[in-house]
């Protein structure tokens, strides 16, 4: 049974979340609490597998109880909860830089109070149920994450030797807080472009282009449509849209679009890789980074087999590997790399490179 203390100040989202979560039979809601300093009490005293947290609260607001239960040594789940507005994208940024490990947004224009709480718990129990395994692995014995040759010799691939004239990277749980390592990590620009999914509603996405670019050498944009690929610049796929690579004469440039969802997600990795492999074939480095579901599998599958050189992210470095997990248990990964060794293998495998 997983164990969840709900914390929000508004007594009627506490007491509806208490009772969505209390429906599904795997969850049971230990306690609640009207602001953070009441939470860290709570916290103390019940010890729960998960902690779903308001961003907005009096006394301690849920960026500053996130900070305090890191600084405390407490590493379970937390699931920010955030509006999709301007401010709440910022403040979901905040706390996922301070520890948070996940977020749902409020839904808006529900008919009900109780319509939005049931919307919310369609993206909040999955959340919880993909986090918690982990959690609970982290105070026993950790499962060893694969190695780099492990991976390879699962999926019988060789690392690859084409030229790389582009790289590609999908994420989406835990992804922000990947992405910024990555790219921090970057001294100088790639001598390639690089084309970002991350799993996020509009507004967020802008922003996390925003923070990115301030990252590192990495000139970094949430894409508009049609730009025209450039060697050190990054194009992060905006919200609500798909990211595609094509080709127009010479140049290789972005394109949205607003076809169905895939993985019932839109941006979708898998959309954006098989576009590349459209138009660059196997001339590509693909990079899967920590997220719920098998989004990029199946893209990854396409960019080993043309040629390209798949790198995923390992299971002890991720907040959920789901998606670096498929790609890796599908045999499609030549590399299964921990987050701090991904920079390096990146700088590594587009040396010499051009777009």
């Amino acid at each position: 049974m997983i164990r969840v203390l709900v914390v929000d100040d508004s007594v009627v989202i506490r007491r509806l979340v208490s009772q969505t979560l209390d429906r599904d039979a795997d969850i049971t809601v230990v306690g609640t609490a009207a602001d953070g300093r009441l939470a860290l009490s709570k916290v103390e005293q019940l010890d729960p597998d998960v902690v779903t947290l308001d961003i907005e609260m009096p006394t301690m607001n849920g960026i500053e109880t996130v900070r305090a239960l890191r600084a405390a040594g407490r590493r379970m789940p937390v699931i920010m909860f955030s509006t999709l507005t301007e401010r709440g994208a910022s403040a979901t940024l905040d706390a996922l830089t301070a520890g948070a490990t996940d977020y749902v947004t409020k839904p808006s224009g529900a008919g009900s109070v109780q319509t939005a709480l049931e919307r919310v718990g369609l993206e909040l129990v999955p959340k919880i149920k993909a986090l918690v395994p982990r959690a609970l692995r982290a105070t026993g014995a950790p499962a060893a994450p694969p190695s780099s040759a492990g991976a390879a010799r699962a999926g019988g691939r060789a690392a690859p030797v084409r030229p790389v004239r582009a790289l590609v990277v999908g994420s989406s749980t835990g992804g922000p807080e990947a992405l910024r390592q990555v790219l921090a990590g970057l001294r100088a620009p790639l001598p390639v472009p690089m084309l970002l999914v991350q799993h996020m509603p509009p507004v967020f996405t802008r922003q996390l282009a925003e923070r990115l670019d301030r990252e590192g050498a990495t000139r970094v944009v949430e894409a508009a449509g049609g730009e025209v690929l450039r060697a050190g610049h990054a194009y992060l796929a905006p919200g609500g849209r798909h990211l595609e690579v094509v080709r127009e004469g010479t140049s290789l440039v972005t394109r949205l679009t607003d076809g169905p969802p895939v993985n019932f997600t839109r941006p979708a990795v898998d959309v954006l890789f098989r576009s590349a492999v459209r138009v660059l074939g196997g001339d590509l480095l693909a990079l899967v980074l920590t997220g719920m579901g098998s989004d990029g599998r199946d893209g990854s599958g396409e960019i080993a087999r043309a040629g390209g050189h798949v790198i995923a992210q390992d299971e002890r470095s991720s907040v959920v590997w789901g998606m670096p997990g498929a790609v890796t248990t599908a045999g499609h990964a030549h590399q299964v790399l921990p987050l701090g060794e991904i920079t390096r293998a990146v700088v590594s495998a587009t040396e010499g490179a051009h777009a």
